[in-house]
């Protein structure tokens, strides 16, 4: 674990967003939202300099962040991460899973090792997420955590078949979580972005050609800032009316 200065703001609780990478990211702007809320922000990740550029920005305007490396595809580093916060005097006020990327592939072309990496991506990291994080929340008796979807989740498109599998499957898992610990005052929720996102992981794919795709497409993408304002609406909605599945897409692109 690498912790960076921190500011000596109090904090309102501990968030953790799990599956941070460059600056301009859905899992960075979730940091620096739920930071601007007075948070203490948990930026991990598995690259050591990216999740350190996060939490050294959040920093530096005044925030609390630290920056924590971890393969979220493993048991034990994970259990290790929340029997570290388990020991946290602040409580666990949101857990926000991020992980899994969209490679495409031919599918007779594609390996069992290829589809194994995909699910443990896609699925399983989120699986080890919500067995160590809700114990927690059980315990406090409230908590929110937020799975990030995409249009896979709902949908199979060509070259996608692995993705589609972790994702889907994931939709799944989240609404069963979201029924099950509704009732203990947890909320569960599954965030569908169904679109290409304006951020570094579009647009520098191939040289450029993400980003020329996503302008060609006519929606603009995704703005990384909206998708963490919607997070933070997740996290402050009342009991008596929560959201399990919230659908963002670009206001251009058809349905």
């Amino acid at each position: 674990m690498i912790q960076v200065h921190q500011a000596p703001t109090q904090s309102t609780g501990i968030v953790v967003v799990i599956g941070v990478g460059a600056e301009q990211g859905i899992g960075a702007a979730v940091c620096r939202r739920f930071a601007h809320e007075q948070f203490k922000v948990y930026v991990v990740g598995r690259t050591l300099n990216k999740v350190e550029k996060v939490a050294a920005t959040i920093n530096a305007q005044g925030g609390q962040a630290i920056a924590y490396t971890l393969d979220a595809e493993n048991e034990q580093q994970v259990q290790t991460l929340f029997e570290h916060l388990n020991d946290q005097p602040e409580a666990l006020a949101a857990v926000i899973h991020n992980v899994g990327g969209n490679i495409p592939s031919i599918f007779l072309q594609s390996s069992l090792k290829f589809f194994s990496q995909m699910w443990r991506s896609t699925f399983l990291s989120a699986v080890l997420v919500a067995q160590r994080s809700l114990p927690i929340f059980k315990k406090q008796q409230q908590g929110t955590l937020i799975f990030t979807g995409a249009s896979a989740s709902l949908r199979g498109k060509p070259f996608f078949a692995a993705f589609t599998m972790g994702k889907s499957a994931l939709r799944s898992y989240a609404l069963n979580l979201a029924a099950l610990y509704r009732p203990q005052n947890i909320h569960v929720a599954h965030v569908v972005v169904d679109g290409m996102v304006d951020g570094d992981r579009v647009n520098k794919a191939l040289w450029g050609l993400g980003r020329l795709a996503r302008l060609t497409r006519g929606t603009g993408g995704l703005n990384i800032e909206a998708i963490a304002e919607n997070y933070w609406m997740l996290y402050q909605q009342n009991a008596d009316l929560w959201t399990h599945e919230l659908d963002l897409r670009p206001y251009q692109e058809k349905f």
